[in-house]
């Protein structure tokens, strides 16, 4: 199959090395593909698939799953809570309301989480049943589940398939952001390019909201570790060769392959779980603050899954596994897995930027392209270690303060990572979506606090 790369004259040179085209094209080789190998605007290296990568496989004809189009961090996502609140009148609030963020909200790695979970048979209710299950025992409000992706719980959940190693990982985590880009911030709505839709998502200019992205941390973390090796050692049994071995992948409906969707879908309900925690956590954040928790869920998506799904393929309707690792599902308007109140607009697609810049809602559209897929960030054009080298986390932090922005870090070499400038300009990737058919523009959200993992 070809490649198919979704990109600017002034993107494709950011995409940092040949390698990013050779993964593109190495995907293109995967048992069952159909269509194309995707990528997306905010394309960067990963491992077997770049990040930003899109494919499916047909599951009826020996199409293949791959981890290493999910990647590692198994439902890694965004969630966004809508405020009454206008930036004027939570300005008097708003550092009081980042000092309580930042003692309060646990992040990095290994750090704890805030659901103390009594023993592993209640980590197992959680991958079972995801934010849903989160709702249940009473952190959040019966609407969050409704306006969650897959209403809050992927199906087939296979806790059985989830190793003792990554259960251990996982105790301690739930309600807790990842190390690295992951964030929760305070943005405030500066622009809107579909008033209709932002109307109904409840977006007013200069209104306040609050973006969380996280996902499954070390319990995701060691499922894919765990079953990439499986089927390193499975694939010579199916004759499978594949140009890289970080592309490791097993027929869907084999043995192998089911066990991996099953624990890829338990680790995806705990992501769902953490962010509907962190959510919670914002929430009574607010309270304390400002004297009100009032924040609406919008719209909780992934962008690192494997989802069966059924499209178009030459006229035919088939079930396909589509890969979208580093890429956001982007359904249109009466899409059937649509909750009742997005019927009419299409899903929310929530495009966070890097800390300094902005964040994007975007709404799938009728004939979107790669699988009603679409960019997940703005994306890294450099590394960690690059940014390190060319400003110091307390300088930047000086900067950042400056421009208005109330900055809590866990420290300031995780702050110099993520800087600004080691990202793609994401007011061109998402332009760039919009030119290519993924997506619609909504409304563009500045930071003015941020939380970093």
């Amino acid at each position: 199959m070809p490649g198919i790369v979704f990109a600017s004259r002034t993107l494709l040179p950011q995409m940092g090395s040949e390698q990013v085209l050779q993964q593109v094209a190495n995907v293109a080789t995967l048992p069952g593909i159909v269509e194309a190998s995707y990528a997306m605007p905010d394309v960067h290296l990963g491992y077997g698939f770049p990040i930003g990568g899109v494919a499916a496989t047909d599951v009826e004809r020996g199409g293949a799953v791959s981890p290493g189009g999910v990647g590692f961090d198994i439902s890694c996502g965004v969630r966004l809570l809508v405020s009454w609140m206008s930036e004027d009148q939570l300005a008097p609030a708003l550092r009081p309301l980042m000092d309580v963020l930042d003692e309060t909200i646990p992040r990095g790695m290994g750090r704890g989480g805030l659901w103390p979970i009594r023993d592993e048979e209640e980590l197992r209710e959680i991958l079972r049943g995801g934010s849903r299950y989160a709702v249940e025992r009473g952190y959040g409000v019966a609407g969050d589940v409704e306006r969650c992706e897959d209403h809050g719980v992927v199906p087939d959940a296979d806790p059985a398939g989830v190793s003792e190693a990554a259960i251990r990982r996982g105790v301690k985590q739930v309600g807790s952001l990842g190390s690295g880009n992951h964030f929760l911030e305070v943005q405030v709505v500066d622009a809107i390019y579909d008033p209709e839709t932002a109307g109904v998502f409840g977006l007013e200019l200069r209104g306040v909201c609050v973006m969380i992205h996280s996902g499954s941390r070390g319990l995701g973390h060691q499922i894919c570790t765990d079953h990439v090796r499986v089927m390193q050692t499975a694939m010579a049994r199916y004759g499978i060769q594949v140009p890289d071995r970080q592309l490791a992948c097993v027929p869907v409906e084999s043995p192998e392959g089911r066990a991996y969707l099953g624990a890829m879908a338990a680790a995806a309900n705990y992501g769902r779980a953490n962010r509907q925690l962190l959510g919670e956590a914002a929430r009574d954040a607010f309270e304390k603050a400002t004297g009100s928790r009032e924040l609406e869920l919008l719209y909780d998506v992934s962008h690192n899954l494997a989802k069966l799904e059924r499209h178009p393929v030459e006229g035919e309707a088939r079930l396909l596994c589509v890969h979208r690792k580093g890429a956001t599902r982007a359904l249109p308007p009466d899409h059937p897995d649509l909750p009742e109140g997005f019927r009419a607009t299409g899903q929310p697609v929530l495009i966070p930027g890097s800390m300094g810049t902005a964040s994007y809602v975007m709404v799938g559209v009728d004939r979107g392209k790669a699988f009603h897929s679409t960019a997940h960030g703005a994306g890294r054009a450099m590394s960690r270690h690059a940014a390190i080298r060319m400003i110091g986390g307390k300088a930047l932090r000086e900067q950042l303060e400056a421009a208005g922005i109330a900055v809590r870090p866990r420290s300031n070499r995780s702050l110099a990572e993520e800087a600004p400038f080691a990202y793609k300009d994401v007011d061109e990737v998402v332009a760039t979506c919009e030119r290519a058919g993924l997506g619609r523009r909504v409304a563009r959200l500045r930071p003015i606090g941020v939380v970093k993992g």
